[in-house]
């Protein structure tokens, strides 16, 4: 937690200096000339909108052909007993325009905390193979808003113990909603909603919940760097349960930025503070002419 404090104060007095290094007016023009980059009349219509670090897109809503990215993800999350560190290797891509694909394989290690026996923690796993797909039927300019629906299926996998009897333990199923608008040139909201659906094997269970994810940030004038908020809700079995996750993001090149999250749980009993660092890379998309 040392070292993460000590990166985002770093990011922190880099995005305050870099910001008032430059003019209002040199700010308001870069704003201008990537927005219009980004929403050029020789491609396919895309509004620009900042996307949440910590429940992220399978794709940019609006997604053009060719577009991909790589992102590696760390984070950790004090569980009162023990310490959750989750992992995840993650390769998105658009094979058509405003389409979008995506492959995650997300990990969780577990370490005990004082004299936290490692019986009472969870296993160690590979938590699932995600495949997951996104169609922006929606984009208009004017209002400078986008809509998009998407499934997500995650094969769940048995832990490093007991893996291979069985491979698979359980189903995921999530279909959902994405909504986003950008308001002016530096402003941003977005909401990401729809039901989770859990399926055991072993015991043919099922068990249901629902995610509401609601984002809004601000991009500093003249960079791609932003500071935001997330608030990710699921209701479960009629209990609504909350994590505020202030976070930012910061480019170090010109295709590869970093994404900083911090976790503040509301009503979770189980749970105290996390955060989460997400690197972002973006290989570089040949534009049709």
């Amino acid at each position: 937690m040392k070292f993460i404090n000590m990166l985002v104060l770093i990011m922190s007095l880099a995005l305050y200096s870099h910001t008032f290094a430059q003019t209002e007016t040199e700010n308001s023009l870069k704003d201008s000339l990537y927005i219009q980059e980004v929403e050029s009349d020789k491609q396919p219509i895309k509004v620009l909108h900042a996307e949440p670090l910590y429940i992220d897109l399978i794709r940019d809503l609006g997604a053009r052909k060719g577009e991909k990215e790589w992102n590696v993800g760390i984070g950790m999350t004090d569980k009162l007993s023990h310490d959750s560190y989750e992992a995840l290797i993650e390769y998105e891509f658009a094979p058509i325009d405003r389409l979008g694909l995506e492959v995650e394989l997300p990990f969780t290690f577990h370490s005990p905390i004082g004299n936290a026996s490692e019986d009472t923690i969870l296993a160690n796993k590979i938590e699932s193979l995600k495949i997951a797909t996104q169609w922006t039927f929606f984009v208009n300019e004017r209002m400078a808003t986008s809509m998009a629906i998407g499934y997500i299926n995650e094969f769940v996998l048995s832990d490093f113990k007991q893996f291979g009897s069985p491979v698979l333990t359980g189903n995921v199923y999530n279909p959902f909603l994405i909504v986003a608008k950008r308001w002016g040139n530096n402003f941003h909201s977005l909401i990401y909603t729809g039901p989770v659906i859990e399926q055991d094997f072993e015991s043919k269970e099922y068990h249901s919940t629902y995610d509401i994810n609601t984002s809004f940030h601000y991009m500093i004038p003249g960079t791609r760097n932003f500071i935001g908020v997330e608030f990710n809700q699921t209701v479960d079995t009629g209990v609504l349960e909350t994590t505020i996750r202030p976070q930012m993001r910061v480019g170090i090149t010109d295709n590869l930025m970093i994404g900083i999250v911090g976790g503040i749980p509301i009503n979770r009993e189980n749970e105290r503070l996390s955060s989460f660092v997400r690197l972002i890379y973006e290989p570089r998309h040949h534009k049709k002419n």
